[in-house]
């Protein structure tokens, strides 16, 4: 498969996926359906979802400069804050295309190495997954039976055994192979490796490591009680239990690193894990468009803000400097 075919079904491959989802969710249920829930729903609490959404996003951009600054590289609150907005709104076309360009941001407007900026969104994203594994261990705790038998079912361990000692076989036979070769491209590989290394291990590096894992809690804690306090938005949700709200919170978690953004896919992964709990549906994967909705169009308008401003912004920076 030639770069450019490999390109296109990158691209295409989630938008179809998203149309199907789009149109299975749709035939599934209804608009006519979901479009009550908007109307009756308590705009207060979404309103403070929002806000508590907005809060993690903006805990992210300040967290980042811990990481940053270990290298040397003190970048500006409002570059780091744009670039995170700027990020959300790319996963929306690519997925994962996002922490490509938040760290191209950086590169162009705060001179940071383009693969140690991007090492330190890795660095970013391990810490982050470490607390959604410390979410999914006690969620596993609290639903013990329910997730046992979901995991019995969903895999075989023999098929995991094998695909496991496949990767590490694969692994070792590659970093031999960029170790040794001396050929331009495994030299190239080594030089961004080298350099995404430093921006994972900026981590270790840390003066202040308890006030990065201070900001990662928060903004943990803020996407819990955004999800928590947009439930109270639907009356037919009022009371659904913590085990609940954690397995429907892990579901839509995923599906939003996985797609473009959740789109289509996440009120569907909402009202099955509701579903679960012998929750309805209509109100279940309604809830799960209404806290999508708004939390997307929070990033559209401030993402597409900052794609506007980023430049006037650094702009009047070198004019400063200058005078």
């Amino acid at each position: 498969m030639s770069p450019k075919t490999k390109k296109v079904v990158r691209i295409a491959l989630p938008l179809l996926l998203a149309v199907f989802f789009g149109w299975y969710t749709f035939s599934k249920l209804p608009i006519d359906k979901i479009v009550p829930y908007f109307k009756s729903a308590n705009y207060s609490w979404i309103a403070l979802g929002m806000l508590l959404g907005l809060l993690s996003n903006l805990s992210r951009a300040y967290r980042w400069k811990y990481l940053l600054e270990p290298m040397g590289y003190p970048a500006k609150l409002p570059n780091r804050t744009m670039a995170v907005f700027i990020a959300y709104l790319a996963n929306f076309g690519i997925p994962r295309s996002g922490e490509v360009l938040r760290a191209a941001v950086l590169t162009n407007y705060e001179g940071v190495p383009f693969q140690k900026s991007f090492g330190t969104i890795i660095a970013e994203r391990m810490a982050d997954f470490l607390i959604l594994l410390s979410i999914v261990g006690i969620t596993f705790l609290i639903q013990f039976d329910f997730i046992y038998e979901l995991l019995q079912n969903a895999f075989q361990p023999q098929k995991l055994m094998l695909m496991g000692v496949f990767g590490v076989v694969m692994c070792v036979l590659l970093i031999l192979y960029l170790r040794k070769s001396q050929s331009k491209i495994a030299q190239k590989v080594r030089h961004f490796v080298l350099g995404l290394l430093d921006g994972i291990l900026s981590i270790f590096r840390m003066e202040q490591k308890w006030a990065f894992i201070g900001h990662t809690l928060f903004i943990w804690v803020m996407y819990l009680l955004m999800f928590y306090v947009t439930t109270l938005a639907v009356d037919d949700l009022n009371g659904v239990s913590v085990g609940a709200l954690l397995i429907a919170f892990i579901a839509g978690s995923f599906t939003i690193a996985a797609t473009n953004g959740g789109i289509f896919v996440y009120p569907l992964a909402i009202g099955a894990a509701f579903s679960v709990f012998d929750i309805p549906e209509n109100p279940s994967i309604a809830f799960g468009w209404i806290i999508w909705a708004s939390q997307t169009a929070m990033i559209i308008i401030l993402g597409s803000l900052s794609f506007l401003f980023l430049p006037i912004f650094n702009r009047k920076n070198k004019v400063v400097k200058q005078s």
